[in-house]
């Protein structure tokens, strides 16, 4: 098992349209993808840049990890995504080698995935997302 490469990097933010708008300027194309994802209480939207992508993640639902993250941190770089061939297989073996997960089980994410996250306490304070796109 091993990680195959970046996947992408999620950012932050408390006004997606602004950052929307931002990110368009910066890159000088529109994203190619708005998703919400319920269960999370969070809309995302992707952009391509190069083989990278940069998800900006929003809270639209009370009680949202983004919107805790934003109170806490400020906006800015939530989480680093890296793919994986097999993600419950790749858990397991994160968990024998003492890391902490978020979810006991890989659950659905955003942009077709499956994902479990690695909790910051158990990787020097970055928040590591595994995904496995869904078969």
């Amino acid at each position: 098992m091993q990680f195959k490469n970046l996947e992408h990097i999620g950012i932050a933010v408390k006004d997606l349209d602004k950052a929307k708008k931002l990110f368009e300027n910066l890159f000088h194309t529109a994203p190619y993808k708005d998703e919400i994802v319920k269960s999370e209480g969070v809309v995302t939207t992707f952009f391509k840049v190069g083989d990278i992508k940069i998800e900006l993640l929003s809270g639209i639902q009370s009680n949202n990890p983004i919107d805790k993250f934003i109170h806490k941190k400020g906006e800015g770089i939530h989480h680093i995504a890296f793919e994986v061939d097999d993600i419950v297989k790749e858990s397991d073996r994160l968990k024998e080698k003492g890391f902490i997960l978020i979810n006991d089980q890989p659950k659905s994410g955003a942009d077709n995935k499956l994902i479990n996250f690695i909790h910051p306490k158990s990787t020097g304070g970055i928040l590591i997302e595994i995904c496995q796109e869904k078969k």
